[in-house]
């Protein structure tokens, strides 16, 4: 996906944003109120990454066609490692945090969450010259095995490491996926887990494959801090953008 078909999705997209905007609940008291800061974590794509310097992908064109569709003003974006999100967010750094972020209890005890937006499941990831194909989680007994840190990845493979099938020596966590499937390609590391929509787009570009999917149900979710009453807006914003076709448009975009 070049970045002027990306700039010229977005420029349309603003003028959908405009259009709807009476028809949104914006709930505005003020300056401040009217501009919303999002967060995400590149390196997850195609939900978010940087071309050329360029901060696209589908989390990104999501979270400002249902920005500006509720009212407000898309503020300035900020890129940062995933599990600082929800630390960036309570502190006040951003407003939104727009990464592939699973809805889970835990994180929902910690900030609010938009309604779901996406559902996936987890993959394991091989390179293509791997020594073996694993179908199973219990497969990957004695194999070096890594994941994002802060994702539900991690949680999958700390779940092994607490059932004695994966040693914790053999785990490996890193910032981003891309960095992971860089030392997948390099023999640092037998296999990846992480989800799905993402494993595959790795799949299509580079010399690694979907080994097995793992079923965990996951959606994802907008995050906000508990005490943001601009999550009402955010949500009829973005109820009306999944009927009028504006979201089918987004997922034809990035990932047919």
């Amino acid at each position: 996906m070049s970045a002027q078909t990306s700039l010229d999705r977005r420029s349309y997209l603003k003028a959908v944003g405009a259009a709807a905007a009476t028809t949104a609940i914006a709930g505005c008291t003020g300056e401040d109120d009217n501009v919303i800061n999002p967060g995400t974590a590149s390196g997850f794509p195609p939900f978010e990454f940087t071309e050329d310097g360029e901060l696209m992908g589908f989390d990104i064109d999501l979270a400002e066609a249902v920005i500006e569709r509720a009212g407000y003003e898309v503020g300035e974006w900020t890129d940062t490692e995933f599990d600082s999100l929800i630390p960036s967010l309570t502190e006040g750094n951003i407003d939104m945090a727009a990464a592939a972020m699973t809805i889970t209890d835990d994180r929902a005890e910690t900030i609010a969450f938009s309604d779901p937006y996406y559902e996936a499941d987890q993959a394991v990831l091989i390179s293509d010259d791997a020594d073996f194909e694993p179908e199973s989680l219990e497969e990957l007994a004695d194999r070096i095995v890594g994941a994002q840190s802060g994702t539900t990845g991690l949680d999958e493979l700390d779940a092994l490491v607490e059932d004695g099938t994966v040693d914790e020596d053999d785990t490996r966590q890193y910032e981003n996926y891309t960095l992971g499937v860089q030392d997948l390609e390099n023999g640092n590391v037998d296999a990846l887990i992480l989800d799905i929509p993402v494993a595959e787009n790795f799949a299509d570009s580079r010399a690694v494959s979907v080994a097995f999917r793992v079923e965990t149900g996951e959606e994802y979710g907008f995050g906000l801090r508990q005490d943001d009453d601009r999550l009402e807006d955010l949500n009829a914003a973005l109820e009306e953008i999944q009927d009028d076709g504006t979201y089918d448009d987004l997922v034809a975009e990035w990932f047919e």
